[in-house]
Order: structure tokens, then sequence, then C-alpha cells
């Protein structure tokens, strides 16, 4: 079910992220100057050896990011071209957004272009009992977890079949679908064995992302 998902998916990333870290602060350190005595986060005067070690954890890190982050996402799309969409329908009549309809009109209006994609596509469901009949298993779960404040959408444009009808213009953020190896995809979507194999390689991202970001703000809080 969903739920042991979602805890599976939650104690994966915590492996993962911890692993990364340890990666990251080893490279911190090969690239400390020899002889030098101090913490990666204390305030140093610029142009010192320990100002230089932090100028020099930046660069790395930005080359190291930036590396693995092109590598991974050329995976993660290799993994994707694999599979085909088998027309469950689902992603078609069953979008969630943190945002309500209004918030969505502001943030479209404000120039948030995806957004204004979705407003292109999707209208919200009249009530909650037709969304739970569509994907029960993701309702179940938010429910378990005590999840709430999301917001359920369909597209009108969907046929008994589950074809689009205006399948020629239809926006990018449909075409791109699924484009998030995290996302919770019903078991019988074709894109299932992507989601299997580009898991753990989106997962990395996320921690390399989060770890560096935080290093590159504590750096820069120092001197502000």
């Amino acid at each position: 079910m969903l739920t042991a998902e979602y805890d599976r998916l939650k104690s994966d990333y915590r492996e993962i992220f911890l692993k990364t870290a340890g990666e990251v602060r080893a490279e911190v350190e090969s690239v400390r100057p020899e002889g030098f005595v101090g913490d990666i986060f204390k305030t140093y005067k610029v142009g010192s050896e320990g100002f230089k070690w932090q100028q020099a954890v930046l660069s790395m890190l930005d080359i190291r990011y930036c590396g693995y982050r092109k590598s991974g996402l050329r995976q993660i799309q290799a993994y994707r071209d694999e599979c085909n969409c088998i027309n469950c329908g689902v992603c078609c009549k069953f979008a969630v957004s943190e945002f309500s309809i209004d918030e969505l009109r502001l943030k479209a209006e404000n120039g948030d272009n995806y957004a204004y994609q979705f407003l292109s596509v999707f209208v919200p469901y009249d009530n909650m009992s037709e969304v739970e009949k569509i994907y029960p298993e993701y309702i179940q779960m938010l429910k378990d977890n005590g999840e709430s404040g999301y917001y359920f959408y369909h597209c009108p444009k969907v046929t008994e079949d589950n074809l689009c009808s205006d399948y020629e213009n239809r926006p990018q953020i449909c075409k791109d679908f699924p484009d998030n190896p995290i996302a919770f995809l019903p078991k019988n979507c074709g894109f299932k064995d992507w989601k299997l194999k580009s898991e753990s390689v989106s997962l990395k991202l996320n921690a390399e992302a989060e770890i560096i970001n935080f290093y590159k703000v504590k750096i820069k809080e120092l001197y502000e």
C-alpha cells in the first residue's frame, strides 16, 4: 500500500542523506589547507587561510553538484525513455496541488507559467467522493499520515477510454508527466518501472541539493 511505500521512501531518504552528508564532509576536509586548524563554519579574516578554505569549498561544492546533477538527470531521462503511457487515466483524473483554485489563478496572473498551464488543463472536483473513486490508495495514505491542505483537480478533456480529446494541443506539463520519480504512481502506471529505477537517483539529487545549499547559506551568513 502507499502508506508503506511512503514510510519506505522516508527511510531510504534518511539513509541516502546521511551517506551523502558524510561524502560531502570528506570532500570539504580534502581541500582544507595543510596544517590549518579550524571549523568550516567559523568567521575568518578575509584573505586568511580559513577564508580561502571556505571559498575553495564553495567552488568545489558547485562543481560537485553540477556534475552529479547533469549525470543524474541524464540517467533519469534515459530510464524514462524506456517506458510508455498505457492510458490508465489517473494522471488526467487525479491532479493534486497544495494551492486552491484562487491561489493558482493569482500565481498565474503574477507570471507563474506552471500555474498558467495547470489552469489551462485542470478544474477542481466538486466533492471528495469523486476523488476517492479515482485513487483511493492515495487518499488513504494522506489520512494515515494526517496530511491535509491539498486540493484535487481533473481534466475535463479526458475521454471515457482515458484518451485526451485535445492531445495535439496539450501543454508541456502534460507532455512531461510524470517528471518526478519520487511521486506516487498508481501500480498499473506505465512509468512504474521508471520510478523504481530512478527513485534512488532522484533521492540522491535531493540530498545533494539540500546539503550543499546548507553549506552555502551557512558560510554566506558568516560574512553578512
